[in-house]
């Protein structure tokens, strides 16, 4: 390769590198993890993983956390 492919395809991997992290960074997205659990990305360093049946009882209790949080917010941090 020449320099000037060379310096061509630095440039095109950090355009890539900076279109990724943006779009990462604003985005949570949902997978099917190898052993079929749902897994959120975006939420934080590490995906929140649980299988469908555990989602469900979470998302049935959503008033109740709610509550909670507004019980307790004085208590909890806040991360940007």
């Amino acid at each position: 390769m020449s320099d000037e492919d060379l310096k061509a395809e630095v440039e095109r991997l950090r355009a890539e590198n900076e279109a990724l992290k943006q779009r990462s960074s604003r985005a949570v997205s949902m997978k099917v993890s190898e052993k079929g659990a749902l897994s959120i990305y975006g939420m934080g360093r590490f995906p929140v993983t649980l299988y469908k049946e555990q989602w469900t009882k979470l998302l049935d209790m959503a008033d109740e956390i709610r509550a909670f949080i507004r019980e307790n917010d004085a208590k909890l941090k806040t991360k940007e």
